[in-house]
Protein backbone atom coordinates (compact mmCIF):
# COMPACT_ATOMS: atom_id res chain seq x y z
CA UNK A 1 0.00 0.00 0.00
CA UNK A 2 1.41 3.42 -1.14
CA UNK A 3 1.50 6.69 1.56
CA UNK A 4 -1.39 8.33 -0.38
CA UNK A 5 -3.61 4.87 0.48
CA UNK A 6 -2.67 4.98 4.06
CA UNK A 7 -3.57 8.42 4.44
CA UNK A 8 -7.16 7.70 2.77
CA UNK A 9 -7.25 4.35 5.15
CA UNK A 10 -6.83 6.64 7.69
CA UNK A 11 -9.01 9.74 7.47
CA UNK A 12 -11.39 7.49 5.78
CA UNK A 13 -14.22 8.15 9.08
CA UNK A 14 -14.10 12.16 8.94
CA UNK A 15 -16.84 14.39 7.73
CA UNK A 16 -17.10 14.22 3.74
CA UNK A 17 -17.06 18.06 3.96
CA UNK A 18 -13.62 17.47 5.59
CA UNK A 19 -12.50 15.16 2.97
CA UNK A 20 -12.84 17.40 0.01
CA UNK A 21 -10.74 20.20 1.79
CA UNK A 22 -8.28 17.68 2.97
CA UNK A 23 -7.79 15.82 -0.85
CA UNK A 24 -5.15 17.90 -1.86
CA UNK A 25 -3.85 18.61 1.34
CA UNK A 26 -2.74 14.68 1.77
CA UNK A 27 -1.18 15.08 -1.85
CA UNK A 28 0.92 17.74 -0.44
CA UNK A 29 1.48 15.95 2.48
CA UNK A 30 3.25 12.93 1.26
CA UNK A 31 5.27 15.22 -1.35
CA UNK A 32 6.87 16.99 1.47
CA UNK A 33 7.57 13.44 2.76
CA UNK A 34 9.36 12.37 -0.11
CA UNK A 35 11.30 15.57 0.14
CA UNK A 36 12.55 15.61 3.55
CA UNK A 37 13.61 11.70 2.78
CA UNK A 38 15.60 13.00 -0.15
CA UNK A 39 17.21 16.16 1.94
CA UNK A 40 17.85 13.62 4.55
CA UNK A 41 20.33 12.32 2.60
CA UNK A 42 22.07 15.35 1.50
CA UNK A 43 24.61 17.04 3.64
CA UNK A 44 22.76 19.28 6.27
CA UNK A 45 26.79 21.28 7.40
CA UNK A 46 29.56 22.36 5.52
CA UNK A 47 32.61 22.44 6.80
CA UNK A 48 36.03 24.63 5.86
CA UNK A 49 38.67 22.93 4.82
CA UNK A 50 40.83 24.22 6.35
CA UNK A 51 39.38 25.48 9.70
CA UNK A 52 36.76 23.07 11.02
CA UNK A 53 35.67 24.99 13.44
CA UNK A 54 33.59 27.38 10.60
CA UNK A 55 30.56 25.49 9.65
CA UNK A 56 27.62 26.28 7.76
CA UNK A 57 24.55 25.18 6.90
CA UNK A 58 23.92 23.65 3.50
CA UNK A 59 20.76 25.25 1.47
CA UNK A 60 19.22 21.48 1.67
CA UNK A 61 19.82 22.05 6.03
CA UNK A 62 17.48 25.47 5.40
CA UNK A 63 15.13 23.58 2.93
CA UNK A 64 14.44 20.83 5.24
CA UNK A 65 13.88 22.89 8.31
CA UNK A 66 10.94 24.63 5.83
CA UNK A 67 9.61 21.77 4.96
CA UNK A 68 9.56 20.28 8.65
CA UNK A 69 7.89 23.04 9.41
CA UNK A 70 5.44 22.97 7.39
CA UNK A 71 5.17 18.88 7.62
CA UNK A 72 3.89 19.52 11.41
CA UNK A 73 1.42 22.19 10.83
CA UNK A 74 -0.05 19.84 8.26
CA UNK A 75 0.60 16.95 11.32
CA UNK A 76 -1.13 19.26 13.38
CA UNK A 77 -4.31 19.97 10.88
CA UNK A 78 -4.65 16.05 10.01
CA UNK A 79 -4.37 15.31 13.58
CA UNK A 80 -7.18 17.64 14.80
CA UNK A 81 -9.17 16.52 12.23
CA UNK A 82 -8.55 13.15 13.45
CA UNK A 83 -9.16 14.04 16.79
CA UNK A 84 -12.96 15.22 16.28
CA UNK A 85 -13.99 12.49 14.09
CA UNK A 86 -13.07 10.52 16.91
CA UNK A 87 -14.78 12.79 19.62
CA UNK A 88 -17.99 12.57 17.88
CA UNK A 89 -18.67 9.20 18.71
CA UNK A 90 -20.51 8.99 22.10
CA UNK A 91 -18.08 9.46 24.81
CA UNK A 92 -18.95 8.02 28.31
CA UNK A 93 -16.97 10.79 29.91
CA UNK A 94 -18.24 13.24 28.07
CA UNK A 95 -21.61 11.97 28.55
CA UNK A 96 -21.11 12.20 32.29
CA UNK A 97 -19.97 15.44 32.05
CA UNK A 98 -23.16 17.26 30.48
CA UNK A 99 -24.90 14.97 32.95
CA UNK A 100 -23.02 17.09 35.53
CA UNK A 101 -24.23 20.62 34.29
CA UNK A 102 -27.55 19.36 33.63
Amino acid sequence: MNRRKELEEIFKDIDPGQKVVIDKMLDDFVFMEEQMDQLRKLPLIRVHPKNPALQETTKSAKLYKEFSQSYMNAVRILCSLLHKSESAEEDPVAKFLESLHA
